[in-house]
């Protein structure tokens, strides 16, 4: 069965950081595009982050430059997102999504994330 576990949210204060976890399962994450995406109260779904499956390659949202770290362990089959320097409009529900091109497209549940002092 194919699931997408996220964890890692919580509430921080402003300047802190926090790491999520998305531990997959039912197919190979390294052999997907593997995302975060956001979506805060009365926003639309956006992109923060994604690694490519061939060479692992990253992209970030421009907002989350410098501050935010996509990366993956094959081993453990699951991703993650390092978030340094956190902002109040960094508070969300971070949700991870896994494609293999236009056939399979998953996604877990989501976790919270405040940030707020």
């Amino acid at each position: 069965q194919v699931q997408l576990v996220e964890s890692g949210g919580g509430l921080v204060q402003p300047g802190g950081s926090l790491r999520l976890s998305c531990a997959a399962s039912g197919f190979t994450c390294s052999r997907y595009a593997m995302r975060w995406y956001r979506q805060a109260p009365g926003k639309e779904r956006e992109l923060v982050a994604t690694i490519s499956s061939a060479s692992g390659s990253t992209s970030y949202a421009d907002s989350m430059k410098g501050r935010f770290t996509i990366s993956r362990d094959n081993a453990k089959n699951t991703v993650y997102l390092q978030m340094n320097s956190l902002k109040p409009e960094d508070t969300a529900v971070y949700y991870c999504n896994a494609r293999y091109g236009t056939r399979d497209n998953y996604w877990g549940q989501g976790t919270q994330v405040t940030v707020s002092s």
